[in-house]
């Protein structure tokens, strides 16, 4: 079987990291910058970024309906940081005409975790995933505020002292065939919760 072609939306953001994750777990991956583009791939990659950016380039680059009408369709997705945020159907602190894709029914809150000074690291329990703790990246990261009864709670920040307000929050769903990360695993070369990802594409791919 040839294996399917994932999309990495490629307007800003983490690309390349994903694209080497991608490769490590065995599929091919392709850049997105167009509609067109789009069509062609069987599952889609949103990286981190800044969200209103990434926002408002999907409708420079006529991505947005298109995008909304392959994720109805039931096309796999991942969103990691601001492609959480993106692939929620609810905002909180959003700017003003700030886009969302509606593809789980969850409610992210952005920048929750404070400004670009108070990224961090935690090691995160998270289920799918085998062995040892996933070591989370947070930067400018979301947190979801509200998942509905179809969402699935994959990881929460650990309800310590020491993660103060952010304790118990949520930082990883999966509705579906649509996972989401408030964290970068891009960056740290752990490639298991990419490799959770490419086993929902080839088993989407797989049906038929």
């Amino acid at each position: 079987m040839i294996e399917p072609v994932v999309g990495v939306l490629a307007l800003q953001g983490d690309v390349r990291e994903h694209v080497q994750a991608l490769a490590e777990c065995g599929l091919r991956s392709a850049l997105i910058r167009r509609p067109e583009e789009l069509a062609e791939v069987d599952a889609l990659i949103i990286p981190g970024g800044e969200s209103t950016t990434i926002s408002r380039l999907l409708q420079s680059f006529e991505l947005l309906e298109p995008l909304r009408e392959r994720l109805r369709a039931g096309m796999p997705a991942y969103g990691s940081c601001a492609g959480m945020i993106l692939l929620g159907n609810g905002l909180l602190d959003g700017r003003p005409g700030q886009q969302q894709l509606s593809a789980m029914d969850a409610v992210v809150r952005r920048n929750a975790f404070g400004r670009q000074v108070d990224s961090f690291e935690a090691d995160l329990d998270f289920t799918g995933v085998d062995g040892a703790p996933v070591r989370a990246v947070f930067i400018r990261a979301p947190w979801v505020e509200e998942a509905g009864p179809d969402v699935e709670v994959l990881a929460r920040v650990p309800d310590v002292p020491e993660a103060g307000v952010a304790a118990g929050r949520i930082v990883a769903v999966r509705q579906g065939t649509v996972l989401a990360t408030a964290f970068h695993p891009e960056l740290t070369g752990d490639r298991r919760v990419h490799q959770l990802f490419c086993e929902t594409v080839r088993a989407a791919c797989r049906r038929p």
